[in-house]
């Protein structure tokens, strides 16, 4: 090969490189800095110090939180300590959060909680799905909550042929979201990993993210084509899956047929990276935890931390949804959140890897 043509290559591989560069640039926001809007009746959670990423509340006032989540290319506080599932009972006048104790027989020094989703059947007994990452793989895993003790039984680890399909791809679960007798909706993504320029360059494509249908009678693939999927829930009427897009900023509204197919009716666009969404049953408005800045998330730097912010979007099916920041704080309290869940005038903010916030509104 002669010299000319390798410079030649070199520099289209450069500028394609660099398209690239600024293109993620632009997809995590990294000029993006938040002005701070503050709650007056806020205060950290004692004992959750190594994140909340995900929240999930009983109609009853018991909140479930994730914590301890691992991951490519985030950072953690608690990087050899198991991950946990906290209970907060938000009827109490000051709420506190305790870790559940998980039974024996579970691999709990490799439990790496994701999302997590609650069930409740028709003996009120609760169920919890929760995406766990053990070693790096992906699996969901069923607990039931014993109340009198504050525990949780794990009853099974789901797995399915459809969940590794893709053969050598690395394939992700992302998030969970029970919305029947034990029907769920799981959001996975699969990425190809490329090296460029002789190893100077990591350059990594996301191909897309899927949502499948889980019950024990059928298992299937029910929409696809996302950018980077991640949050996912319910309208009250149970009509409508909503499913937050983070990369491309926006919240995808999608109708839910009988068979429990989708087919997209619109979509929200954002300027911030939508995290996890939660919906409040009373009014239908959706609660979210957002990524101003991207980039600080995933590149971390304690001197400038990644903010938080909190996003409340009402009618969302109307012509004009109207979209309010209710919480907005560039790292000092909070950073990186990632759900933001309502219970009677009171609201919980978790994040990726760090703290999490309990508000009177």
């Amino acid at each position: 090969m002669g010299k000319p043509l390798v410079v030649a290559l070199v520099g289209i591989a450069a500028a394609l490189a660099a398209e690239r560069l600024l293109a993620l640039r632009n997809r995590l926001n990294a000029s993006r800095e938040v002005a701070p809007v503050m709650l007056p009746n806020c205060r950290l959670i004692k004992g959750i110090e190594a994140g909340s990423e995900d929240i999930d509340i009983l109609p009853n006032g018991l909140a479930f939180i994730s914590s301890g989540l691992k991951y490519p290319g985030l950072t953690s506080f608690a990087p050899d300590k198991p991950g946990e599932i906290f209970l907060m009972d938000l009827n109490e006048d000051y709420p506190r959060a305790v870790e559940l104790r998980i039974s024996r027989g579970f691999d709990l020094s490799s439990f790496n909680p994701h999302g997590i989703s609650t069930y409740i059947d028709k003996d009120d007994t609760v169920y919890l799905f929760v995406v766990n990452h053990p070693h790096q793989k992906s699996t969901v895993e069923l607990f039931k909550f014993v109340e009198d003790d504050n525990s949780l039984l794990h009853l099974k680890t789901i797995r399915h042929d459809l969940l590794t399909r893709y053969g050598t791809h690395v394939l992700s679960f992302s998030r969970t979201g029970c919305f029947g007798e034990i029907q769920c909706m799981v959001i996975f993504g699969y990425y190809y990993y490329y090296i460029i320029l002789y190893y100077i360059i990591l350059y990594i494509y996301i191909i897309y993210y899927i949502i499948v249908y889980y019950s024990p009678k059928e298992v299937k693939e029910v929409a696809a084509g996302f950018y980077s999927a991640n949050g996912i829930n319910i309208s009250p009427d149970r009509k409508y899956i909503y499913v937050a897009d983070v990369f491309d900023h926006n919240v995808h509204v999608m109708e839910k047929h009988t068979n429990w197919n989708l087919t997209h009716v619109k979509t929200l666009q954002l300027d911030t990276l939508v995290d996890n969404l939660s919906i409040e049953p009373h009014t239908g408005d959706i609660w979210t935890g957002c990524h101003p800045n991207g980039m600080k998330l995933f590149y971390y730097d304690p001197e400038n931390p990644p903010a938080s912010e909190v996003l409340r979007i009402q009618n969302i099916l109307s012509e004009e949804p109207v979209v309010t920041r209710v919480y907005a704080d560039n790292g000092s309290v909070l950073q990186g959140s990632s759900v933001a869940s309502i219970y009677e005038g009171k609201l919980l903010i978790g994040t990726v890897f760090h703290r999490a916030l309990y508000c009177e509104l």
